[in-house]
């Protein structure tokens, strides 16, 4: 009776979250994190880099209005 019972769990599909979430842990186990002074760096490039873009948007965005401002004013 025991050695049906094993069949029966074999065949059985496994549960579609309990594999995500044990697939996902294995994943996580295997990521290199970074350190927290290479985190702080990174941030800090983050930022610099979005007022970066962020300027670079306005700039445009302002010259775009300028011109539209002329054609169609």
């Amino acid at each position: 009776m025991a050695e049906k019972a094993k069949h029966k769990n074999k065949n059985k599909k496994p549960n579609a979250i309990q594999l995500f979430f044990r697939e996902t842990t294995g994943e996580l186990r295997k990521v290199s994190w970074p350190t927290w002074s290479e985190a702080r760096q990174l941030t800090g490039l983050v930022i610099v880099v979005m007022i970066f873009v962020g300027i670079i948007l306005g700039i445009t965005d302002g010259a775009a209005r300028g011109l539209l401002g002329l054609l169609f004013g």
